[in-house]
């Protein structure tokens, strides 16, 4: 078998490392990805699902910072696994042609992208596995507009709780109240009761009244184990998109965002606000504490002991 055939069966990766361009590329890859799809031209694949296989290599651009273990700084395997889904979501197809191109372009459009190959193929439609292979790069994508990718960018409801809120006979109604509801919902504490300790230096400061209210999540976790404290972009990603309730543990975010704050953690609240802009949130509900000055969504005000969520 000559090396051309022999590679055209072979997985995406090997594919990607035979017609590599100039220089090194790193690459993610997700094999044998499986999901039941309604898909298929033929009438007999009307109104019944089949099982389909994805393997995507992602090759991208080499980081030019230290990753120091950070998984914001890398383009993450979920994103490969939501641009399946979000095109999955998106409308019924014909052809995996289709599918493999829209599939594609969402991944392309990731910042640290540079060529990805996409392999899709129906397990059930005879006794081999029937499929299609594309390769598509970011200089392909220049040269197509792409218009039809729906906004799957998730709106969660940012909700910030008082002490108070923390400690009510409540907290566990509101909770599945929370998880009732159809969008994310991310929760944001204050400082404990405890009064942080003092540095004297405005930035020293800054770190021990963030490190505070990420002890006071801690502390909220400790209640309900459906709390789960997150510190990185790409964690509360996936928790909005798995039904997770998360509660923001703020060091990461706030020292890391270009267009950080104006207020300071020694202000939760303005914080809290900040962060659901920062989020793209739906609204900020406070229980128990009145409105800031200022916010970039709509801020809603329950009183604790009326609160029906």
């Amino acid at each position: 078998m000559s090396n051309e055939i022999r590679l055209a069966f072979e997985h995406p990766s090997a594919r990607a490392d035979a017609t590599a361009p100039d220089g090194p590329l790193d690459r993610i890859s997700v094999r044998e990805h499986v999901v039941e799809v309604e898909i298929g031209a033929f009438q007999a694949e009307r109104g019944i699902t089949q099982r389909v296989s994805f393997n995507v290599v992602v090759e991208v651009r080499p980081l030019d910072v230290a990753i120091d273990d950070d998984v914001d700084r890398i383009l993450s395997y979920d994103r490969v696994t939501e641009a399946i889904a979000a095109e999955l979501a998106a409308e019924r197809l014909n052809l995996l042609e289709t599918l493999a191109e829209r599939i594609a372009e969402r991944i392309l459009l990731e910042p640290q992208a540079v060529r990805t190959f996409v392999r899709i193929e129906k397990l059930d439609r005879g006794p081999g596995a029937l499929g299609v292979e594309i390769v598509r790069s970011v200089a392909d994508l220049a040269t197509k507009p792409v218009g039809h990718l729906p906004d799957i960018t998730p709106h969660p409801h940012v909700v910030y709780l008082t002490n108070q809120a923390i400690r009510s006979p409540n907290l566990a109604h509101w909770l599945d109240q929370l998880e009732a509801r159809a969008e994310p919902v991310i929760l944001c504490v204050g400082h404990a009761e405890v009064p942080s300790p003092k540095t004297g230096h405005k930035m020293t400061q800054r770190r021990v009244d963030l490190l505070a209210l990420e002890q006071n999540a801690w502390m909220l976790a400790g209640r309900d184990d459906r709390c789960v404290v997150v510190n990185t972009r790409t964690e509360l990603d996936w928790a909005m998109k798995n039904d997770q309730i998360s509660v923001w543990a703020p060091s990461k975010i706030v020292l890391d965002a270009v267009d950080g704050p104006k207020t300071g953690p020694d202000d939760p609240v303005a914080l809290a606000a900040w962060f659901a802009g920062h989020m793209d949130a739906s609204d900020l509900l406070l229980i128990g504490e009145a409105p800031p000055e200022r916010s970039p969504v709509p801020v809603l005000v329950q009183d604790i002991a009326q609160s029906g969520l």
